[in-house]
């Protein structure tokens, strides 16, 4: 059994629950990131927003806004924020009033 893998079955004790391990945010270099991506996702287009250092319920905040003002749906996945559509422009805007640097990102 290696170090990273999870004991799920004892033959001593039986199923074991999987410990739950908590969301840890990776170290960013103070730049948040805007990109447009359609990969894995049968072509439609997504706005993803990462590098903001922030925890996840402040992310949903931010989120939340950042749907409003698109007009569209989103989420957030693994400290990700996407939003549905090409929405780089008014999420540039959005970001950079209220303080964080932006930069767009890829293609």
């Amino acid at each position: 059994m290696t170090k990273n893998s999870t004991l799920v079955y004892s033959t001593d004790k039986g199923r074991i629950a999987a410990e739950a391990k908590p969301a840890i945010q990776p170290e960013g270099d103070g730049i948040v990131r805007i990109r447009r991506e359609t990969s894995g996702r049968k072509g439609k287009g997504v706005t993803t927003i990462s590098g903001l250092p922030l925890d996840n319920k402040a992310l949903e905040q931010i989120a939340k806004q950042l749907k409003q003002l698109c007009g569209t749906g989103g989420t957030v996945k693994d400290f990700v924020i996407e939003i549905q559509g090409d929405q780089r422009e008014k999420i540039r805007e959005a970001l950079s009033k209220q303080g964080f640097t932006v930069k767009l990102a890829g293609g």
